[in-house]
């Protein structure tokens, strides 16, 4: 796959212990993305799938145009706008901030060209440098480096989906990851489990460092006792409940999942092929020990009642997740973050006891807000809050997450069809 110069080295952790200070973080930040696009080329990186993806460059270019929005435009005296007509095409969903070229149609912005977006990114980092370590501005500019970590993993997982169209199974990087690399295979001993006595818990982000919005407040909830693996499903036993019939059996789904699935003649993960799956790196034989990954709501509570055990609520897996994360803040977790993105590499799920990579892990909670939760004001109180309908709550992380990304407190949020993302699932049992 032909190649398209990155300007900058491929970077280490964003964000993590021994990278003090927003500009660090934001330089690091801004590095990955870029070199996350240097193994495509220009068509690659104006591939559309689907509505709910998006192209590599416009990831780029919306990125930055939150910067120049909120902050350079907002916020520096005098500041002019790289390109006028750029707002235009590259806000997102952000009704305050005017019209926007439709959602479906990102795929057809041919130009501007990746290396002009690229130039753009460059003098947009330049004008920041002043203002990164301004007190006042320290809150956005952490939103801003927690969104553009979040585009980096949609980035992933939208080319991944765009290069799996075509027949050929095209890689994006040639080598691929070694089976269960860098830990125990996820399959390679009996599953455990986390038991909850029960009780009141308290939920939500409290503690000092970042946090989005709808991590709070935080607030009680009253838990009954359970019980929560210690380990997520396997490629292996998704196989079991394939080969039992799961996906023909209706008694094991939710109403509007049987649907779905007989809609779309559904009859294995996203990704599969035979004994393959497809990745990053094309088409490479299953590792029966890694996490099922790029599974459906709907699959993993069909796969859930199946195996005699349920869904966690969110509340539930952050109670365990606590435990696990006292401090409730990203440097926490990092010496145990499983194969979360670091650098350049391609994501791939690889198991292990972590709460913390591999795979987003489904609830059965709904995505709401807690109790006394309040839309800020501004466009940036668009960001979360009014997606608080219809959607599920995720929690963890993934292979395709910047490492420090998430926390114990983190509400990842997708609708119970979509699969994607790097999705995958842990059991609950009551006690």
């Amino acid at each position: 796959m032909s190649k398209t110069a990155s300007k900058r080295p491929d970077p280490g952790i964003a964000g993590s212990p021994g990278e003090p200070g927003l500009a660090r973080r934001f330089a690091a930040t801004r590095a990955l993305s870029e070199a996350l696009v240097a193994p495509l080329s220009e068509a690659d990186a104006c591939l559309q799938s689907m509505e709910d993806a998006s192209p590599a460059k416009w990831h780029l270019a919306h990125t930055t145009w939150f910067w120049e929005t909120f902050l350079l435009r907002d916020r520096r005296a005098g500041y002019r706008l790289f390109d006028d007509r750029y707002p235009y095409l590259f806000n997102s969903y952000y009704e305050a901030e005017g019209a926007r070229h439709a959602r479906c149609a990102r795929g057809l912005l041919s130009r501007p060209s990746l290396v002009e977006i690229l130039e753009w990114r460059a003098v947009v980092d330049r004008a920041m440098e002043d203002m990164l370590d301004d007190p006042a501005l320290s809150l956005l500019i952490e939103l801003g480096i927690a969104h553009e970590q979040q585009h980096i993993e949609l980035l992933l997982t939208d080319i991944k989906h765009a290069l799996f169209q075509n027949p050929l199974g095209p890689q994006m990087w040639e080598s691929a990851p070694g089976p269960c690399a860098g830990g125990a295979c996820a399959g390679g001993a009996e599953m455990g489990w986390h038991a909850h006595p029960g009780g009141v818990a308290r939920i939500g982000h409290d503690g000092e460092g970042f946090a989005f919005d709808n991590e709070g407040p935080a607030h009680r909830v009253l838990l009954e006792p359970f019980t929560l693996a210690d380990g997520l499903i396997t490629n292996a036993e998704w196989d079991q409940f394939i080969a039992d019939g799961g996906y023909r059996t209706a008694s094991l789904w939710l109403a509007d999942g049987w649907a779905w699935v007989n809609e779309n003649a559904i009859t294995a993960p996203l990704y599969w092929r035979g004994a393959e799956r497809f990745t990053h790196t094309g088409w490479r034989e299953r590792d029966p020990n890694a996490p099922v990954t790029h599974i459906s709501q709907f699959e993993a509570d069909a796969f859930a009642g199946w195996a005699g055990a349920r869904l966690p609520t969110e509340f539930e897996w952050e109670a365990i997740a606590r435990g696990q994360d006292a401090e409730g803040t990203p440097a926490a977790h990092d010496a145990n973050a499983g194969n979360q993105l670091d650098r350049a590499t391609p994501p791939d799920p690889r198991g292990g006891g972590d709460l913390f990579g591999d795979v987003w892990q489904f609830t059965s909670s709904a995505y709401l807000p807690y109790p006394r939760f309040r839309v800020a004001e501004g466009a940036v109180g668009e960001y979360n809050g009014k997606f608080m309908s219809g959607q599920s709550v995720l929690k963890g992380a993934s292979c395709a997450s910047v490492r420090g990304h998430s926390r114990a407190s983190y509400r990842n949020f997708f609708y119970p069809h979509q699969r994607w993302q790097f999705t995958g699932l842990r059991l609950a049992k009551d006690l």
